[in-house]
Formats: structure tokens, sequence, C-alpha cells
């Protein structure tokens, strides 16, 4: 990793330090087909890859460039005291809380995300920021109407549940089938000559949502290849207060679709038991969802020109879409504001970046990263430009360092990089295999993130409760404005 490889992701560490996870994503030799990504294959790309750092003894830093990058923690320690405990306090929690509390959800299709996008170009307009404008996108447009289930045997109950992302409907009267619980994939297929005709109720143990989740995203088409006409899926989730839990799923087989619902924790661990004292069950499941035609959205860029390179770029995002049961502050308001905000402060302490501070804020990723695709095969001839790729969005976490992944030598200049965040105790450096790829493409291939002449890595940030604003601090370093 060369120096300005380095410096760049300085820059960004301290840019996206907030409140949620940092992502910065590889897609080296990728030959990106456009195709949308399950959420199972992004989490488990995450989640499955940790692994130990190098000791401190194995590394071999030239001194020059230690003190290189200890040269630095004056600028990191200004920007951590402006936003954390001066002026700018308390402003990005602020600018959440407005997106929130006016637009709502923010589902791909709906008024209310686009009219999030219009506040977005306005309030980057008011406070200066250059070159912001938007890109089209094509994103799915589904719409969840009405949906309710009804145990009928072995007792009368109401399940709470949520239909899952592009789930057929029921006919109109419903769906009601005798039950059959599985606890996992391979239960599934031991009593396959049982599913026809049935409603399977998925119970998979919980292990993490980067592995949990492949129950959610392909557990109906895994049932309707046994015969199933509908699908129940314990949310994905270790805690639950009667508490279901939405997401996107995705069916393998679009001649082969069944409706599928997310239940509580509560009421699959009752079926189980059920279950296994020999009763029947049944349940009438009735949904009335839709899928319309793709729709329009948009992308919204703003940036921060470069002093020295200005046609070289630091992206930092979040997407703005969300679900429609919820307001979408933690997944993935919190990440939108804190990348928004990293150009207004650096506005606000007079600092402008040799490179160009790009802020993407996606649209339709919840139903497959649709947004970054996008970009990505808009942009993708200007790869080389592109010096870091960063995404905010895996919740609100005490901050703990860096899931990193490249080579010792690189490794080693991250975890130097990070005992500059010994002020928030932000110092922990894991190192993450590999991103696996998928035929034709990089399964993380959400941003034009093609290192074809430098080393590329993913990385990952948990961070702490909402702080006032993004940490800025040298993504190639800073040039005071002239």
């Amino acid at each position: 990793m060369t120096r300005i490889g380095v410096y760049t992701f300085l820059l960004a560490v301290y840019c996206v330090q907030q409140n949620q996870a940092l992502f910065i994503v590889k897609a080296e030799n990728s030959n990106n087909t456009g195709k949308a990504v399950t959420e199972a294959e992004a989490s488990s790309a995450f989640h499955h890859q940790l692994k130990e750092t190098p000791a401190q003894s194995a590394c071999n830093l030239t001194t020059e460039l230690v003190a290189e990058i200890k040269g630095y923690q004056e600028d990191v320690n200004k920007i951590i005291d402006y936003v954390v405990h001066g002026d700018y306090k308390g402003q990005t929690y602020k600018m959440l809380a407005e997106l929130v509390d006016t637009f709502g959800p923010r589902m791909t299709g709906s008024g209310q995300l686009e009219a999030a996008i219009d506040w977005i170009l306005k309030v980057s307009e008011t406070a200066g920021l250059e070159n912001t404008h938007t890109e089209d996108v094509a994103v799915p447009h589904w719409v969840r109407n009405t949906e309710s289930a009804w145990m009928t045997l072995p007792r009368l109950h109401k399940l709470n549940v949520l239909g899952l992302g592009s789930s057929v409907a029921t006919p109109p009267e419903g769906i009601k089938a005798e039950v059959l619980v599985v606890k996992d994939f391979d239960d599934l297929k031991t009593h396959a000559d049982q599913a026809a005709g049935k409603i399977v109720v998925f119970i998979p143990e919980w292990v993490s949502y980067g592995v949990t989740v492949a129950y959610r995203t392909d557990g109906a088409s895994k049932a309707a290849e046994v015969g199933a006409v509908a699908a129940l899926i314990r949310s994905t989730t270790p805690f639950s207060i009667n508490s279901p839990h939405t997401g996107h799923q995705q069916y393998t087989d679009l001649n082969h679709t069944i409706p599928t619902v997310c239940i509580a924790v509560e009421d699959a661990e009752m079926m189980l038991r059920m279950q296994q004292r020999g009763q029947k069950m049944e349940v009438h499941l009735t949904m009335s969802a839709q899928t319309y035609p793709d729709f329009i959205s948009r992308n919204t860029i703003t940036e921060v020109l470069g002093l020295q390179w200005p046609d070289e770029v630091v992206v930092v995002s979040g997407h703005l879409d969300s679900w429609d049961v919820g307001q979408g502050a933690m997944d993935d308001g919190g990440g939108v504001t804190i990348s928004w905000n990293a150009g207004v402060v650096l506005q606000q302490l007079g600092l402008r970046p040799r490179r160009t501070l790009r802020t993407i804020i996606w649209t339709g990723e919840e139903q497959g990263l649709y947004g970054g695709l996008a970009y990505y095969n808009n942009h993708v001839n200007e790869s080389d430009k592109f010096q870091l790729i960063l995404e905010s969005d895996a919740g609100t976490f005490s901050p703990l360092g860096l899931a990193f992944s490249g080579n010792q030598e690189a490794t080693c200049i991250i975890q130097e990089v990070l005992k500059l965040l010994q002020p928030l105790n932000a110092t922990q450096v894991h190192c993450t295999l590999r991103v696996p790829g998928t035929t034709g493409s990089t399964t993380l291939t959400v941003t034009p993130s093609l290192w074809k002449t430098r080393t590329s890595w993913t990385a990952a940030l948990p961070s702490g409760p909402l702080w006032p604003t993004l940490l800025l601090t040298l993504p190639t370093g800073f040039r005071t404005r002239p």
C-alpha cells in the first residue's frame, strides 16, 4: 500500500467514525453484472471472516512512516474536540431527527423517499456543498398492504407477522394449511416428503445476523422446492418482544413463488414446542402485497472539491431508503447524516481535502444494493480515480476499532493509524479474509471500488452513539482553505 493510499484511508476512517459501521468495499478484478446482491451474501462476507491481526512485533514499518502517521494526532484531536465537545456538538443528531420526524419511513417507490431526496438536495445547496446533483436508479417497487396470520389449531392465536420484501400475495381468501416446523435447511430436506401442501415454519438457531439471515433470504424458495404453500420465518434476531422483523427475501425460481412472512421469536419457539409434543397446528395466512413496475429513484451526490488532486475521489456514504414499518433512523438515517456532515465539518473548520470528498446517499439499498450497483455501472470507467469507498450501515454500537482486509504490511499501517483514535478508545484492529465473489461479479460491489492497480481491502468500524457529527481527518491530508 502506498503512503498516499494510507493517508486516503486515514481521512476516511475519521470521516465515518460516528455511529455505525464503516465499510470499505473492494471489487478487485470485478466484472460486475449489475445483479442485485442479497443481504445474506453481503452480511456473510463481513460477519464470518474475522481473524487475528499480526502481532505488533511482526510489523516492520519505517520510523519515518510511523512518525508521519503520529504527526496527524493534532489534527485528529482538533476534529474530535470540535464534533464531540465543541460548537458542532449535536448537529448530526439534529439533522437525523429532522429527517426521520419529517419523512418517516422511506420505502423505495414511495413519495416519502423522493421527498427526502429533495430535502437532501435543498440542505446541500444551503450548506454550500459543491457539485450537488442526483443520478437516476431503477429500483423495485413493492407495497406491503394488509397482512395477517392466525393459528387456528390447536388453539386460536393471533401471530404477529411482517411480510418479507418482494413476497407474493396469498389468494384473497388467504391460505389455511397444516404447519410443518423445521429447524434448518437440512431438517427441511429430511422432512421434505411431509412438506407438500403445508406451511413450513423455519426456526433456525440464532448464530449471528450474517449466518441466520439466510433463512429469511432463501427460506421461501427452499420451502417452495418441496411443495410448501407458504413459509413463516423466525425473525432474524436474538431477542424479541413479540416483534417480527421485516427485510428482503429473494426467489430463486420465479415460476415457483410462495408467500412468506417473518414471525416473532416467541411464536416460533411455541410452535416448535407444540410440534415436539405431537400437536397438530394449522395457520391461516392472508397477504395482499403487490409488486409494481420498477420505479425511477435517485442517488444523491455532493462534494467538497480537492485542492491538489480534485479528480481523485474519497467517498463516504449511507443509504436513504428504509423499510416501511419503521423510521429508518439506524438503518440507515444515521449513516446518511454522518456522511453528509463530512463536507460541512470540513467547511466549518476551514479545511479542504487534497482529494475530492464525495458524499453519496444511496437509494434502493434494502432491496438489493440497487443504488450502489447502478453507480458502479455508471462510473466503472473512472474506477482508477476512486481512492477509497466507505459506507456506514451496520447499526449503532460503542466504538471498538476496525475490521480490515489486506496484506500484513497494510494491516500494520492500519494498526498504527488506529492508535490516533485513542481519545475515542477505538484502536482495535481485526483482519478479515478476502470478500467472496460470485460468478461474474464481486459479492459486495456496492460502489465503484475497482482498485486494479493498488492493494484492495475491506474494512468495518463499529462506532458509538450518535455523536454530533462526522469525524473528519486527513483523507489524504488537509490544506487550510486559501
